[in-house]
């Protein structure tokens, strides 16, 4: 199985934004038997609940599932994840410092990163927690925009990973 955790900072936004829409992708190409996608965040402070109100409204209006509970990354994780997705470039340097090894540290990509129309300049999916659905709206456009070529690269990463 080849596991990825998208990472934001309360896991009630932006990660399982993403998460429920790599999800969806990788359910669509097939290979949801052997991906295993989740999320997380960088704090602990929204634990146990269900994603923001917005999240879910925007991610339904756009035919996306989700089931999602809040819960903090954890450093023992880094062990069973294959790829860890944070959502810009803070939580890229707070993943990095908690990485146990530097091959964990590795593992810790920009989602951005995988959005082949996306600027050098424009590394970060904004954090619209403090702001209107429209933030929300954009976190989903940008989500997405990255999803075809992060499913792409996993795609290749698991035919490397099970020959």
């Amino acid at each position: 199985m080849y596991r990825v955790c998208f990472v934001c900072t309360g896991n009630i936004c932006r990660s399982p934004m993403a998460e429920s829409v790599f999800r969806a992708r990788v359910t669509e190409a097939g290979l949801d038997a052997l991906v295993e996608v989740d999320s997380a965040g960088t704090g602990g402070w929204f634990e146990g609940d269900g994603a923001d109100p917005r999240t879910v409204s925007v991610l339904e209006s756009a035919g996306y599932e989700q089931t999602h509970r809040a819960r903090q990354f954890r450093a023992s994780w880094f062990a069973g994840l294959d790829l860890v997705v944070a959502l810009d470039t803070g939580h890229l340097r707070d993943l990095r410092a908690l990485a146990p090894t530097p091959e964990d540290a590795a593992k810790v990509r920009l989602l951005r990163s995988y959005d082949p129309a996306a600027t050098a300049a424009e590394t970060d999916v904004p954090d619209p927690y403090y702001g209107s659905l429209d933030g929300f709206e954009l976190c989903l456009e940008l989500v997405e925009a990255a999803s075809a070529a992060l499913l792409d690269a996993v795609r290749e990463a698991v035919k490397e990973h099970t020959a």
